[in-house]
């Protein structure tokens, strides 16, 4: 029997139409995390720019950009100032609508972890409403006889957004695995080519936890997303090739598994 093509995906942030074409019907997908577009720096499009002026948004990612978070939350309370209610309820409502719209997209099965921008109790519930589509965050899934350990969740930051796991929870979930032959993971290990944004211009947190166990545990492959664009791609760590799969909104590229 011929086996099942396995794709990686990551940093989808609402791109389903692509999605759809990158991954076909009869595949498996591993899907790591970050799946819905609160804002694309690089296209300033997204939910913020559909409640909010894009010029005010401009501003926000300037000041995120430069280190100011304080400062930027302050323009965006600023600009929410008397309709606190009717901006809550909106981007809650746009959130629900691309959530819905990625699930709907996702090839059976998925496999699921989830990133820094998402919204956990929002995907479980979608979940439970497909069947194809798992939830493994902490777990080890056999998949055509090999063993791929998911560890989702990044590790915080002044942003405090709602996918953010404390360094003790990502810690107990990477120690849970075992032994894999393939790690997953939203979030690199912590090495500074794997990264570093160079287009932010900046370090995004990559986990001391992930870079012990590759080191210890060498399994064959290490797949990671969250930096959108690295000064390094890929590089080996003993035997274990490590490898940021893209950022899918951009690339519009799912990364297909090679087994050998």
């Amino acid at each position: 029997m011929r086996a099942m093509a396995i794709y990686v995906v990551s940093d989808l942030h609402g791109a389903c139409d692509a999605l759809k074409k990158a991954v076909p019907e009869g595949s498996t997908l591993l899907l790591l995390g970050d799946l819905v577009n609160f804002l694309d720096y690089m296209s300033m499009t997204g939910i913020l720019t559909e409640v909010f002026p894009v010029e005010a948004v401009q501003r926000v990612v300037d000041l995120r950009t430069a280190g100011e978070i304080e400062e930027a939350r302050r323009v965006m309370k600023e600009r929410s100032a008397g309709r606190e209610e009717e901006v809550r309820v909106e981007i809650a409502r746009r959130v629900d609508e691309q959530y819905r719209a990625v699930f709907d997209a996702l090839v059976d099965p998925t496999y699921l972890i989830l990133g820094n921008v998402d919204n956990p109790a929002l995907a479980s519930e979608l979940a439970d409403l497909h069947p194809g589509v798992h939830l493994c965050d902490g777990t080890v899934v056999s998949i055509e006889g090999e063993r791929f350990g998911f560890v989702g969740g990044a590790l915080p930051t002044p942003m405090h957004v709602a996918g953010e796991v404390t360094e003790e929870e990502l810690a107990a979930k990477v120690e849970d695995l075992g032994e894999v032959d393939v790690l997953c993971s939203h979030i690199p290990p912590a090495v500074p080519e794997l990264c570093y944004d160079t287009i932010a211009g900046k370090y995004e947190r990559g986990s001391d936890d992930l870079l012990r166990y590759i080191q210890d545990v060498q399994p064959r492959r290490a797949y990671f997303g969250h930096v959108h664009q690295p000064l390094v791609s890929s590089l080996h760590i003993g035997r274990t090739l490590c490898i940021n799969v893209g950022y899918f909104r951009s690339t519009q590229r799912a990364w297909k598994h090679d087994r050998d």
